[in-house]
């Protein structure tokens, strides 16, 4: 069965494209640095990390080659895993203290996303939750007020480094806000696979099925968008092939370099749109500050099953062209739960701690994440609830 598209007339194949940005892709290529940055006209970068890799060998690495080449460089390392609208205003401040001209934003989702959105608030004079990812709210910027961004991904699977938006915790209202503005899309990526060879086992199968979620809700967001959806099939089968071999055999370049480059696809694809793994994930890392791309990797049976209806063809063309067995939808199935426990992921929510005690605030939040609108079926708050006590008690 073919892909299930409405195209009975030219209104439906039209679209409003925006593809990515230059990225400088392979072994060894953090050593370009500090050329990147005098291309870039930066002379005394910010470099924004999380807490949990300022000590690491390739931050020291990245300082080093920046004060070798006589330029200035300084760290700002206070973001947390889900990274806050307080972590952003002390990064604006260290950015604005410091005199910097630049940020190069290094890390997973919280330290690209947090590097991001320092760059973008760096000139600004409005809140940053001005700019949330509501109507037009993005041309509120002041877009010459946004320093140029470098991105330096340490994982793969968030795909933020080829990203317009970053994902903040607002704390006093315990949701996660999308970020948006065009100019947050960094100028150039260095996407150096032995950057990425220490990452942990559990973190590496994390964000490698949160970058497969991207490619898969990309690919069954409702629209026309040929580009995305080509992208999206070839992401999922790379994370196929290779994401075993990351996960066993961290050293593995060949499998990082091919998880880093589907990374970036999934990111790249999901300007078509996300769904209901999406909309869900969002409130639970707020509420209960879990790692999303487990939440994503946990949480997709469950919305793929309660999607069937209206994606069964699209999952079967994936299948296809990921060269499995069984073709069908619930070969599919049977495949993704096979997939998911050879990389030891949790069968339910419950696993990592999540109860079904807020279902009812879980399900409006993720009724109103603006991933919901990308879901090929529209669910209610109720739906979302019911749904998320599914992936809690473990029922398909």
């Amino acid at each position: 069965m073919e892909p299930s598209l409405d195209l009975t007339s030219t209104d439906a194949l039209q679209g409003n494209w925006n593809y990515p940005t230059t990225i400088r892709m392979g072994c060894g290529r953090l050593n370009e640095l500090p050329f990147v940055c005098k291309s870039l006209g930066i002379r005394k970068p910010l470099l924004v990390t999380d807490a949990g890799l300022a000590g690491m060998a390739f931050v020291e690495r990245a300082i080093e080659l920046i004060k070798a080449e006589g330029m200035s460089v300084a760290l700002f390392s206070d973001v947390k895993p889900n990274p806050t609208g307080e972590n952003i205003l002390r990064g604006v401040q260290a950015y604005k203290s410091g005199g910097h001209d630049g940020v190069i934003a290094l890390g997973g989702g919280s330290g690209l996303d947090a590097g991001k959105a320092i760059a973008l608030m760096s000139g600004q004079t409005h809140s940053i939750w001005d700019l949330e990812d509501i109507g037009s709210n993005w041309l509120r910027a002041d877009p010459d007020g946004i320093a140029p961004i470098i991105a330096i991904p340490t994982t793969s699977g968030t795909g933020s480094e080829v990203g317009r938006a970053s994902v903040i915790l607002d704390e006093d209202a315990h949701v996660k806000k999308i970020i948006f503005h065009p100019k947050l899309m960094p100028q150039v990526v260095l996407a150096d696979p032995e950057v990425v060879t220490g990452l942990p086992a559990h973190l590496t199968a994390a964000t490698g099925l949160d970058a497969f979620v991207h490619c898969l809700e990309a690919y069954c967001a409702p629209g026309y968008h040929p580009l995305a959806d080509g992208i999206a099939l070839e992401g999922m089968r790379l994370i196929k092939e290779w994401l075993p071999e990351a996960v066993s055999t961290g050293h593995n370049l060949t499998a990082r370099s091919h998880m880093m480059v589907a990374s970036s696809m999934g990111a790249t694809a999901f300007q078509k749109g996300l769904g209901g793994v999406h909309a869900l994930a969002h409130p639970l890392g707020a509420l209960y500050d879990a790692h999303h791309g487990l939440l994503n990797a946990i949480l997709l049976p469950y919305v793929l099953v309660r999607n069937r209806e209206a994606i069964e063809g699209r999952i079967e063309h994936i299948a296809r062209c990921m060269g499995l067995e069984d073709m069908t939808f619930d070969g599919f199935m049977t495949w993704l739960q096979s997939f998911r426990k050879q990389l030891n992921i949790p069968d339910t929510l419950a696993d990592i701690g999540i109860t079904t005690k807020d279902s009812e605030k879980v399900g409006k939040m993720a009724f109103e994440d603006p991933s919901a609108s990308g879901n090929p079926i529209a669910l209610s708050a109720y739906e979302y609830a019911s749904l998320f006590c599914n992936a809690v008690d473990g029922i398909l």
